[in-house]
């Protein structure tokens, strides 16, 4: 299960800026088991996140996030590990 909350933004596509012609480059994001995207966060091309992560509301991601950690902030940094009850 995963939990994807309101006005999300996983984004897979980008441009690559170096060409003039700006080519459209796209890759994935993964994103494993029981990870909850809070509302309004932002995750970018390329990244993974982790089972049991959570990223929190308006974070921006731009690196993977490692399992069962809670990240947040523009740029997400790791705030707290997830220990579930």
């Amino acid at each position: 299960m995963v939990t994807i909350s309101q006005e999300s933004f996983l984004c897979t596509g980008t441009h690559d800026f170096r060409s003039p012609l700006l080519p459209l480059v796209s890759t994935p994001i993964v994103v494993s088991s029981k990870v909850w995207i809070c509302a309004q966060a932002f995750v970018s091309p390329n990244v993974t996140l982790g089972e049991g992560s959570v990223v929190g509301a308006r974070s921006v991601v731009t690196k993977d996030v490692p399992p069962w950690s809670v990240v947040a902030g523009n740029p997400a940094r790791t705030i707290s590990k997830r220990i579930l009850k």
